[in-house]
């Protein structure tokens, strides 16, 4: 038996089911909602609305979700327990780890690694315990464990920062055996950097790694590629059509199936209750990004061009499950 801890405890791999693997329930600003909560509004009606959706999410037969909301976008547990209490027909793994495109956050600029010339010595990245703590002992005294490890890299590249974090998701992987998520840049190859920082230089098996937003890329030779190194590939933004469309997200899925790769590849939409980088009077804009277009609209084309259940299955159920056996 594998287990992989959620929100409300550990559960048996087995028992995942239908896994949306990249999906958060809020984005958030800490500092600005923290000085000025005007914006947030009020915390009952918040969570509320989340109360709701993820349990029209449930409703539609999803199982699981992996919500990778980490240092830099705004993680608050005790929020998250209070709704998934209310939503126990669905599983919410949360993360641990840093987003940053650039540098790292203030609070490690001048801790580990950045006093190794002063000091003379090396000292160890703090990162790695924190992250190490989330998954082993529990999320600041809530008891939630991390079940996920998350880092990014986009299209400013392999920064000092980028790459500390990823070093320090590296070693923390080590240490516990969790699972990687990599916010990637496709369009820049950024993959390419993963493999060769976390796989190459720090050892970590590829079939360890989710490559986020594989899908923000139509080129289907660099998506095999990846895939060939041992990569899984995350198809997870469905309902993002500000620089892309429907059909060429939908239409990759397409074609990597029909060259068989719907063992390396895993669906999503990287939707939020509420994300507070954006307007709320722009979301109307984007009508399509909310957690049930995969199963309204997205499912339904993929069965339209071919795509059978079998893969479909794969995607949703069988590669989620194999990636937290192996942890």
């Amino acid at each position: 038996m594998s287990l992989v801890n959620t929100v409300q405890g550990p559960v048996d791999t087995a028992e995942l089911g239908r896994t949306y693997m990249h999906e958060h329930i809020f984005v958030l600003t800490a500092d600005v909602q923290l000085n000025h909560p005007g914006e947030w509004g009020d915390e009952d009606e918040r969570i509320a609305d989340a109360i709701a959706k993820l349990r029209a999410l449930a409703a539609q037969g999803v199982k699981t979700i992996v919500d990778p909301t980490v240092i830099g976008l705004g993680r608050y547990i005790p929020r998250i327990q209070r709704i998934a209490e209310q939503v126990p027909e669905l599983n919410i793994v949360v993360a641990t780890g840093v987003y940053t495109y650039d540098s790292v956050p203030f609070f490690f600029l001048h801790r580990g690694p950045a006093l190794n010339a002063v000091l003379g010595t090396e000292i160890p990245d703090p990162m790695v315990d924190m992250f190490v703590t989330d998954l082993t002992d529990g999320i600041a005294g809530t008891g939630v464990k991390a079940g996920m490890l998350k880092c990014a890299i986009d299209h400013e590249g392999l920064t000092p920062g980028v790459e500390r974090v990823m070093r320090a998701v590296a070693l923390a992987h080590h240490r516990t055996g969790a699972p990687i998520t990599v916010h990637t840049h496709p369009r820049s190859r950024a993959g390419a950097l993963v493999k060769k920082v976390m796989c190459e230089e720090e050892g970590v098996e590829p079939s360890r790694i989710v490559l986020g937003h594989s899908g923000d890329t139509t080129d289907c030779d660099h998506l095999a590629e990846l895939a060939d190194a041992g990569f899984v590939l995350g198809m997870d933004r469905f309902g993002l059509y500000q620089d892309t469309t429907f059909e060429a997200r939908a239409d990759t899925v397409v074609e990597m199936c029909r060259r068989g790769y719907a063992d390396r590849m895993v669906l999503s939409q990287d939707a939020a209750c509420y994300i507070d980088w954006i307007d709320p009077n722009v979301m109307p804009f984007l009508p399509q990004w909310h957690y049930l277009h995969l199963g309204q609209e997205v499912l339904p084309y993929l069965r339209e061009k071919g795509v059978v259940d079998e893969q479909i299955s794969s995607m949703l159920l069988d590669v989620p499950r194999r990636f937290f056996e192996a942890s």
